[in-house]
């Protein structure tokens, strides 16, 4: 037997053993990768956390913002809660004026009417433009508008048209959270100081302890200790 030749072989199989250990093992930990992968995308699925959620802390308006298509009513209308931003002025004023057209084409009466004034002047003392007028709320006590800003017809025109074409399938509280959802589209500096101090008082953050009346001026400590807001979305 030549020793030199099988001594040759034998380090050519000791090679290629290695070889295939260490591809072996590779694979492994790369499958053990993917799968860590594949577990926090279902864990992230799962959770139901979105871009819109609200209860943020970060101090970000964005965070408190809804965003995506309102569900029922926003297919119909052909609107978006993302349309309503200062990166596009003209887009935010044409969806305002979508909405506050049914302020001037519904009239209400009876059981519509009733919940319509306990839904803007009643329910968590109501809801008001607030940062644009002093009204008490958008409506008087009578169901009348009070206040001429086209945020103002917006959030009586949401109203009007969800207690017409979708009645049953809103509450007056739903209501009163979807209207807003809008208010803080159109005011969002302050809406993000009024989520600062809701959750420095420890008190839940919603759309209707942050837009309606329930709270209103919450935010002006923090204003006075030097707070900044900035602005808001669509004119007067």
């Amino acid at each position: 037997m030549d020793w030199s030749k099988q001594e040759s072989v034998n380090k050519l199989l000791v090679g290629l053993l290695i070889a295939t250990l260490f591809i072996v093992g590779f694979n492994s930990v790369r499958l053990s990768l993917l799968d860590d992968v594949a577990s926090i995308a279902t864990n992230a699925d799962s959770s139901g956390l979105t871009g819109a959620a609200i209860g943020s802390n970060s101090g970000s308006s964005s965070s408190i913002l809804p965003s995506g298509v309102p569900a029922i009513y926003g297919s119909e209308l052909k609107i978006r809660y993302d349309d309503v931003s200062a990166a596009d002025p003209a887009k935010a004023d044409q969806t305002i004026r979508t909405l506050g057209f049914f302020d001037q084409q519904i009239t209400l009466s009876g059981p519509e009417k009733d919940r319509y004034i306990n839904i803007l002047y009643t329910l968590n003392n109501g809801i008001s433009c607030e940062y644009c007028c002093g009204a008490r709320a958008v409506i008087f006590a009578d169901g009348q508008p009070a206040c001429g800003c086209a945020h103002s017809y917006a959030m009586r025109g949401l109203t009007k048209y969800l207690l017409t074409k979708h009645s049953s399938e809103y509450t007056d509280e739903q209501i009163l959270e979807e209207v807003g959802k809008w208010k803080a589209l159109f005011f969002p500096g302050q809406m993000e100081l009024k989520a600062q101090a809701l959750a420095s008082q420890g008190l839940e953050l919603n759309f209707i302890n942050l837009a309606s009346n329930k709270y209103r001026g919450l935010e002006q400590s923090l204003s006075s200790a030097g707070g900044k807001s900035s602005g808001m979305v669509g004119g007067c």
